[in-house]
């Protein structure tokens, strides 16, 4: 055992003239933020794998329940009583839902993170290490997958236009060039790169940022708030980046449970037209814009007659 002897403080005279060893850097404080509805399976699976997370670094979680009618609420302070509990009386929606949560939050970094996700051991310190690293990086968001291992092509968007909206809701947009701008088809899914938005599955988020973009928009109840966020960002000058350094599985739809009920169904095409509207009516023709509302409103009938078909499925 060395102790204190003089030998230790002889080899630290030796060597005083050289550069001290830079000692890492903390990484910033982090709150987590899952919002829930009807989901309870799925929320359990995501905190699980949030607790495995805890036994590396603290964090502070906090779980908003949409007045979810399966258990979820009781759920939570039985099994992960380390997590805040936010049980609203009613569905207040995602926007609103997070930005409760938000209004608690005091920690540097932001996870918004979505009930149907799955986080692998280590992720959580290598996205903050990530982003603490990108001074000029407002949120950023790392590779979905699926889980039979597929790309969640989501994970990394441009802004849609008329065009590359039609082009998605078509299917064409795996295809790539010109039919692939929705879902960023350009930047290769194993390369760090800015984009113009991230999913809302996953969004780490700075929160100095936050106080000079403003929470998220609550005009939206369901869907497009993600997209209207970063839109935002990008206007406030912070950049939204995708960083493949890290994975975390969606079970993409899975908190839906499958076909969207009418109420979802509406809000999503609604979003579609509020983003529209808010960010690029006022430099489009009428024309342009009336074609849009058009095509939003015919979608949502045809989607909402296909919802109606498979929920008859099973019964049939």
């Amino acid at each position: 055992m060395l102790g204190y002897s003089p030998t230790v403080t002889t080899c630290a005279e030796n060597v005083r003239g050289r550069e001290p060893r830079e000692r890492p850097r903390a990484l910033p404080t982090l709150s987590v933020v899952v919002v829930a509805f009807e989901c309870r399976p799925l929320l359990e699976q995501c905190l699980a794998s949030l607790e495995r997370e805890r036994e590396d670094r603290p964090f502070r979680a906090i779980v908003v329940d949409n007045a979810s009618s399966d258990g979820t609420a009781d759920a939570v302070r039985r099994r992960f009583p380390w997590a805040e509990l936010i049980a609203l009386p009613e569905n207040a929606g995602f926007a609103r839902a997070n930005n409760l949560a938000l209004e608690r939050v005091d920690s540097a970094f932001v996870l918004f993170l979505n009930p149907d996700t799955v986080v692998p051991r280590g992720t959580l310190a290598s996205v903050v290490r990530a982003l603490d690293e990108r001074p000029e990086v407002g949120m950023l968001g790392c590779r979905l997958v699926q889980p039979d291992g597929t790309l969640d092509h989501a994970c990394k968007r441009n802004f849609p236009t008329p065009l590359s909206a039609l082009f998605h809701f078509a299917g064409f947009s795996r295809r790539g060039g010109r039919f692939g701008h929705y879902v960023a088809a350009e930047v290769d899914p194993g390369e760090e790169s800015p984009v113009d938005a991230v999913n809302g599955a996953m969004m780490l988020v700075r929160r100095s940022a936050i106080k000079d973009v403003g929470p998220m928009d609550e005009d939206y109840w369901l869907y497009m708030e993600d997209l209207d966020w970063c839109y935002r960002f990008w206007q406030a000058g912070w950049q939204v980046r995708y960083w493949p350094g890290a994975e975390i599985v969606h079970v993409k739809g899975g908190s839906s449970a499958g076909a969207r009920s009418w109420r979802a169904n509406r809000a999503f095409h609604r979003g579609m037209w509020l983003f529209y509207g808010k960010h690029y009516a006022a430099s489009r023709s009428r024309v342009t814009t009336a074609a849009v509302w058009s095509g939003i409103w015919t979608k949502l009938l045809l989607s909402a007659a296909r919802g109606a078909l498979v929920r008859r499925a099973p019964a049939a």
